[in-house]
């Protein structure tokens, strides 16, 4: 039985092309975005893959990315849910301010510490061990069981909800975790065992056709 799990960073959004802090804040993607979303469901489809449901957030960049994947690869009308609990992490006050202006401010090992450490958060915000406090339930209640029935499941989501699912997947400790960066538009792809963990992990490197 195939139990395949695909997991997609929204592609670039105008936020982040700003270098803002966005959160729960809601901007659309940029057209690199579009692109990424899109190279990304046609190297999907040119390896062979394909699904029965995804998985999407409340936010447009990660479910715009959602409907590009699925519209190159052909399969716009399957299944699609959405949910809050796979939202990026709130990044709170910081929300709207430039990551610069923000290193100006605080110091840049305090804007380090708020990004990147696991259970520190940003003032009025979710930390890494926040997000993951609402991901990984609806992952294991809601996502999981599909996957293990046998549905091949795309993910499209943000970095940092990734970030805690690919904590579990992946085995990490709150300290590797802080290192791992998850590059937009590129889909990590698991094969998971009949006991829920790993058989096999490959990410999908592409090269971006910017005329596309």
């Amino acid at each position: 039985m195939e139990r395949l799990l695909v997991l997609a960073r929204h592609g670039q959004s105008e936020w982040n092309l700003k270098k803002l802090f966005t959160g729960w804040r809601d901007p659309e993607l940029t057209e690199l975005g579009v692109t990424e979303a899109r190279t990304a469901g046609r190297w999907l489809k040119q390896q062979g893959y394909a699904f029965d449901v995804a998985f999407t957030s409340n936010l447009q960049r990660a479910q715009r990315t959602c409907s590009l994947i699925l519209d190159e690869m052909g399969q716009g009308g399957i299944e699609t849910l959405r949910s809050e609990a796979l939202n990026e992490r709130d990044y709170g006050d910081l929300s709207g301010l430039n990551k610069d202006d923000a290193r100006e401010r605080w110091g840049d090992a305090q804007v380090h510490q708020w990004r990147r450490s696991y259970d520190i958060p940003p003032p009025g915000g979710e930390s890494l061990k926040d997000t993951a406090a609402r991901v990984l339930p609806y992952y294991i209640q809601t996502i999981l069981p599909r996957v293990m029935a046998g549905e091949r499941v795309l993910v499209a989501a943000h970095g940092n909800s990734l970030r805690a699912l690919v904590m579990v997947l992946d085995g990490m400790t709150t300290k590797t975790i802080a290192s791992l960066e998850i590059a937009t538009g590129i889909p990590l792809v698991y094969q998971l065992k009949a006991d829920t963990t790993v058989e096999s992990k490959a990410v999908l490197e592409r090269d971006i056709d910017h005329d596309a």
